[in-house]
């Protein structure tokens, strides 16, 4: 083999190793799963955005062991500083009239513990969905993210573990570009008080993804709490 065949070899196998690298880094576990992080976050941001054009309706029903104690409605957008502004829809609910006596004393305390611990589960809830990018990113540097395929139907899951608090876990499910849904183990004060999260997300007719239905439950207190988001609107319509 003459001395110029031999260097062009040579060159075209130094020119093509950098592709050849490339390759083979792609396949590495880190790298997917920042890649399908960096997917996520930007489906994020790409549907928070489009949800800024629309109003919607918001139900909130609160049930303790297993009897409904409570449902309102309320009226849905973004503000100008980006948060959502919810106004109350309807009369407020009838308290009935308080009752008198220690009985009457017990029942308002009873009310009041409940409208707390509706307060710190809703609050919490907030805290999970939508998945925050910035906590997202720190879990995966952290070394707290955690990559799997689903052959059946080529979905995505991404558990995120210790999320917000120490020990809680963040499981999100995402298919063709869009989040399917979420699924969160935390607790309010500690974890005796265990919450569970389940959060299903649906498509607009415009393809825009967002928040259809999340179910709280808090073992502890017995208490449920359904979130349905719906009657989707553009500003002008």
């Amino acid at each position: 083999m003459s001395s110029t065949v031999t260097s062009r070899i040579l060159l075209g196998a130094l020119m093509a190793a950098p592709f050849l690298g490339t390759n083979l880094s792609a396949q590495d576990p880190k790298q997917v799963l920042q890649q399908q992080l960096a997917a996520v976050k930007e489906s994020l941001a790409k549907n928070q955005q489009a949800l800024k054009q629309y109003s919607w309706t918001e139900t909130t029903v609160a049930s303790l062991k297993g009897e409904e104690k409570s449902r309102s409605q309320k009226e849905c957008h973004y503000g100008p500083d980006g948060k959502v502004v919810k106004t109350p829809l309807g009369a407020p609910p009838e308290s009935g009239g308080k009752k008198r006596g220690l009985k009457g004393k017990v029942v308002e305390k009873k009310v009041g513990e409940l409208k707390d611990y509706l307060d710190r589960a809703a609050s919490l809830i907030h805290r999970y969905v939508p998945p925050d990018p910035a906590r997202m990113q720190q879990a995966f540097q952290s070394g707290k993210a955690a990559l799997s395929k689903n052959a059946a139907d080529s979905s995505t899951t991404i558990e995120f573990r210790d999320y917000e608090k120490p020990g809680d876990s963040l499981v999100l499910i995402f298919s063709q570009g869009q989040i399917k849904g979420v699924t969160v183990k935390s607790y309010l004060d500690d974890a005796a008080d265990a919450v569970g999260l389940n959060v299903k997300f649906q498509n607009l007719a415009d393809g825009t993804n967002y928040m259809a239905d999340s179910v709280l439950d808090g073992a502890a207190k017995k208490v449920q709490i359904h979130i349905t988001n719906f009657d989707h609107r553009k500003a002008g319509q």
